[in-house]
């Protein structure tokens, strides 16, 4: 049982010195990528600095003891960070100690959400946001952050949670541009860029070998920061306004307790829940990507734990809303981390970054960082996917592009509600309108196919309806109305047969609706037939008066059920020509 909620005694028994190399290997490199990430992620989200580096700390530490995922690194995200930006929002102006509580107490909140979800295990909820929803969420949010970073590569104000906002106040404001900054920013991006395509193939030609090569591009965003800080003191751009970091404490997190008061935990419980559902969302797809390629596999319910267990303990150590995050986690798993013990590892080299490199990011220009999340951001930003959704299926995109407008029309917090809002809707729609299709036997085989898809053999007296979802009251009267609208084109119809191999299961209304149709068809004259019901819904039917009730009888198979229905049909036929007139004098 404890093995079940604590993995690291799983993966933990076998730990060697051929992982821990590993290990150590992988943290080395996510720590110098981390860094200037948590400041950033920090930045975005309204926070001083260092709280970026303390949410990447002790809540490392729980995701591994009680996460599944052997490669997922857990910190500030991008996403998330800007949730937190439009939640605290409401309760303070960014920096301040009202916002500063309130993120605190979105950490604590997320957390315990998270935990309750994992411990009632419902991890398959994350089902309920489809991806094409996701994707356009995560796009428009990419789009907003990016562009709420100009200002800082401009040197100016801007402020808005959402696109009209925010364009609106960079227009407003673009006069007041600082030269100095805008060279900083401008250089910093562009090398940024180039260093995601154009350094691993520069240090291959120079004889590095692909691994090494690899992984030092992704460390680009450090030497980005190194050159910066340096023309920030040795050209004295602060006095021309350039913008820095300025001081970071020099300290480990602190224990903080947050804010237990009633209305404060009222207004952000939907904020926190909807950070919940995206950071596990977010998450779980990561791991899941990651655990694959190992033939590992994880647990959602643990996760949900896992992440659960991070987010209390960013709350308790001043930190903010934390989650799986991608680049690092890909960084992570090619840097050969084998076990969670990678995340202690870098918890432990930021915990030292903190207490003694904080100094030499005093002169770090903002538009570095700014830099920094327009790269990271920008990848998230997918344009591809849209195209290939639209062509695949119209509802999915049609639900997308909503999801998009939405966020960057109205900002993140109606995005994802519109997000969970249509993702249900879609589910709901398409359940309300299974697929259903009259088929009929391929010849020279027992095989029934569609017939508007391939020829084959009918009977103008035989109806076979193919149901290839299970039966709820969400479609019950659609297939009510859609077997009676079939047979009332078809007047020649004397056998009706519903065709179920893809019936998992029939619940309460659509048996009603099963009782309701069969009764129409008797009142008809006409018989109705199942053929192929799976063994556990017979088992329910069973339990029902329905087989009592059938006009017709359950069969096997759908070729037994064709041949039967043919026989009864030539025989009803037969006894309605002896029994005519006409037939005993001969003239039939």
């Amino acid at each position: 049982m404890i093995r079940k909620f604590l993995p690291i005694l799983e993966w933990g028994k076998g730990y060697g010195g051929a992982m821990l190399t590993n290990d150590l290997i992988a943290a080395l490199i996510v720590t110098i990528m981390l860094i200037p990430q948590s400041l950033a992620y920090a930045m975005l989200a309204g926070l001083p600095p260092e709280i970026g580096l303390y949410a990447s700390m002790l809540p490392i530490i729980a995701y591994a003891l009680f996460g599944t995922s052997r490669t997922l690194a857990v910190g500030p995200v991008a996403v998330v960070s800007l949730m937190t930006l439009a939640a605290a929002g409401n309760v303070g102006t960014p920096g301040s100690a009202e916002f500063i509580a309130a993120a605190l107490v979105l950490a604590l909140l997320s957390g315990v959400i998270l935990l309750a979800m994992g411990l009632l295990r419902l991890g398959f909820l994350a089902n309920l946001l489809s991806h094409p929803v996701v994707s356009g969420f995560i796009t428009a949010s990419g789009i907003i952050i990016a562009t709420s970073q100009i200002k800082s590569i401009l040197g100016i104000k801007a402020n808005g949670e959402a696109m009209p906002g925010l364009l609106r106040t960079l227009a407003e404001n673009i006069g007041d541009t600082n030269v100095p900054t805008l060279i900083i920013g401008v250089l910093a991006t562009a090398f940024l860029f180039w260093v995601r395509k154009g350094l691993k193939p520069l240090l291959m030609r120079f004889g590095m070998a692909v691994r090494a090569a690899d992984l030092t591009a992704k460390a680009g965003p450090i030497f980005a920061v190194a050159i910066s800080t340096l023309a920030v003191l040795m050209l004295d751009l602060e006095s021309r306004g350039v913008k820095v970091i300025g001081e970071i404490p020099q300290s480990l997190p602190p224990i903080t307790i947050p804010l237990f008061d009633a209305a404060l935990w009222q207004s952000l419980f939907i904020p926190a829940l909807l950070i919940s559902i995206i950071g596990f969302v977010e998450s779980v797809s990561v791991a899941q990507t990651l655990a694959a390629k190992r033939r590992q596999r994880i647990n959602p319910n643990q996760e949900l734990i896992g992440l659960g267990a991070a987010n209390v303990a960013a709350g308790f150590t001043g930190g903010y809303p934390v989650t799986g995050g991608f680049a690092r986690s890909v960084v992570n798993f090619d840097a050969g981390a084998e076990t969670p013990a990678a995340g202690a590892f870098t918890a432990i080299g930021i915990a030292l970054a903190a207490l003694f490199l904080t100094p030499l990011l005093y002169a770090l220009p903002i538009a570095t960082l700014a830099a920094t999340i327009i790269v990271a951001v920008l990848s998230l930003v997918d344009f591809k996917t849209p195209r290939e959704i639209f062509r695949y299926s119209k509802p999915d995109f049609a639900a997308m592009t909503a999801t998009i407008i939405v966020t960057l029309l109205a900002g993140v917090e109606p995005g994802v509600i519109a997000g969970v809002g249509l993702s249900l809707a879609l589910y709901l729609w398409r359940a309300s309108r299974p697929h259903a299709a009259i088929v009929g036997r391929v010849p020279d085989s027992e095989h029934f196919r569609n017939v508007k898809r391939h020829k084959v053999y009918t009977d103008p007296r035989i109806l076979t309806i193919r149901i290839d979802e299970s039966l709820t009251y969400f479609n019950a009267r659609w297939l009510e109305d859609y077997v009676l609208e079939q047979v009332a084109q078809q007047p020649s119809v004397r056998h009706v047969i519903l065709m179920c191999p893809a019936v998992n299961a029939i619940d309460a209304s659509a048996l009603e609706s099963l009782e309701a149709i069969n009764h129409r068809l008797e009142d008809g004259e006409i018989h109705m037939h199942l053929s192929e019901v799976k063994g556990p819904v017979m088992d329910a039917l069973k339990r029902s008066d329905f087989l009592h009730e059938l006009s017709g009888k359950v069969f096997l198979s759908q070729n037994a059920a064709f041949a039967a229905a043919i026989a009864i049909a030539d025989a009803e036929e037969n006894l309605d020509i002896e029994g005519d007139p006409l037939f005993a004098r001969g003239m039939i």
